[in-house]
């Protein structure tokens, strides 16, 4: 049997997608408290609210969305902490206070760490 020698990069999305099952197996989003979902690519940040009970997403938030123009395409602290206030404000408008909270897989540290304080700021609790 040949083995393919497999990159660095997909070594590390593989790694990253083996931390992400394992923290879906304890992490899941009900109506009450639905799950915050954090993903970010190589240009964007991405955050959803989801109810894993529905399989529904209630209300999601981007670097690509009209109000966060500015950030578009970087990868930044600051666009993380721009998206985390986005997310929260569209959140606790739907009447959504309280959430889990799904790092994507990704260690918590710098962007996504930045997201989730800036969403705590601006009043969801997790």
């Amino acid at each position: 049997m040949i083995r393919l020698k497999r990159s660095k990069l997909s070594d590390r999305v593989y790694s990253r997608q083996r931390r992400h099952r394992r923290v879906r197996k304890k992490v899941f989003g009900t109506a009450e408290r639905p799950r915050l979902s954090f993903f970010r690519s190589n240009y964007n940040i991405y955050a959803q609210i989801i109810d894993d009970d529905r399989g529904v997403t209630l209300t999601s938030a981007s670097t690509l969305d009209k109000e966060l123009k500015e950030f578009r395409g970087k990868k930044n602290i600051e666009a993380a902490k721009a998206v985390g206030r986005l997310i929260a404000k569209r959140a606790i408008k739907m009447g959504i206070k309280r959430v889990v909270f799904d790092r994507g897989g990704f260690k918590y540290h710098g962007r996504v760490k930045a997201l989730a304080d800036a969403a705590r700021e601006e009043g969801l609790e997790f």
